[in-house]
């Protein structure tokens, strides 16, 4: 008797309420995450920046991660995890994109589009906490020399060469970027002139120790001029740039093989 008691009771709980009112069930927590997602999606659109897409997908990755749906259809874990997953994936093939787009693939420093993103990081920085910011803008002695007598299989490799020993000689917050051909660009934050000098000194020295080359029976040091302005406060990066590049003629006409300091804008 007890149990079909129980059994009407158990049948009494499943039957809805003919109150107008209580059909106006509130919100799910689905739907509100469906509602959001959408938002998010409107954003990615909307923007053309990975970095702010990949916060985006940070943001949807961890309210994923954190819902507890209200709905039955929502209720498996299973499913959450295979929307955390292709979130996920998703955010790992947008970084892989961006380190494709903003990489130069043969040297492996960036490229201009990466050296845009990476000024406006540092320019940003270098304001906000009053600091300096050295712009090195370096080029090959004699390249076109090379390539000509060489082939241009050679001067590829000495291209590469001159990253990797730039990269081994930087600081941690250092970058390199291929600015064209065999001219690059070198980003310093918070340093002086005098050390960004020594800095582009030592890399001119590593650089010949590492590799000479065969030319014309006598063996060729590979060396490079460069030219370094400090950012002032607000520049924007085609003034400070123009000022390194007249910096780094000026160490042509002198003689090649050496670094001159901008003078200040």
């Amino acid at each position: 008797m007890q149990k079909a008691t129980d059994r009407k009771r158990g049948m009494l709980r499943l039957v809805k309420s003919s109150n107008p009112d209580s059909e106006r069930k509130p919100m799910t927590d689905s739907e509100k995450y469906y509602k959001q997602v959408e938002q998010y999606a409107e954003q990615i659109r909307s923007t053309k920046n990975a970095d702010e897409i990949i916060k985006i997908l940070d943001v949807v990755l961890s309210e994923t991660r954190g819902i507890k749906f209200s709905d039955e259809a929502f209720a498996a874990q299973e499913q959450v995890k295979r929307a955390e997953q292709k979130i996920e994936s998703l955010k790992n093939e947008i970084e892989q994109l961006r380190s494709l787009v903003q990489t130069d693939q043969m040297t492996g420093a960036f490229n201009r589009r990466g050296l845009d993103d990476i000024f406006r990081r540092e320019a940003a920085r270098a304001d906000r906490n009053a600091q300096s910011l050295g712009v090195v803008m370096v080029d090959l002695d004699d390249f076109k020399k090379i390539n000509d007598c060489l082939g241009h299989p050679c001067g590829d490799n000495v291209l590469i060469n001159l990253v990797a020993v730039a990269k081994e000689t930087l600081r941690p917050t250092d970058v390199v970027v291929r600015f064209g051909g065999e001219e690059f660009v070198i980003l310093l934050p918070d340093v002086e002139m005098d050390e960004a000098l020594t800095i582009v000194q030592r890399i001119q020295n590593n650089l010949a120790k590492s590799t000479a080359l065969s030319l014309e029976d006598q063996l060729m040091p590979i060396t490079f001029s460069a030219g370094i302005a400090l950012r002032s406060f607000g520049e924007n990066q085609h003034s400070v740039i123009s000022r390194a590049d007249k910096a780094l003629y000026q160490a042509k006409r002198m003689g090649k093989n050496r670094a001159i300091p901008s003078m200040a804008s």
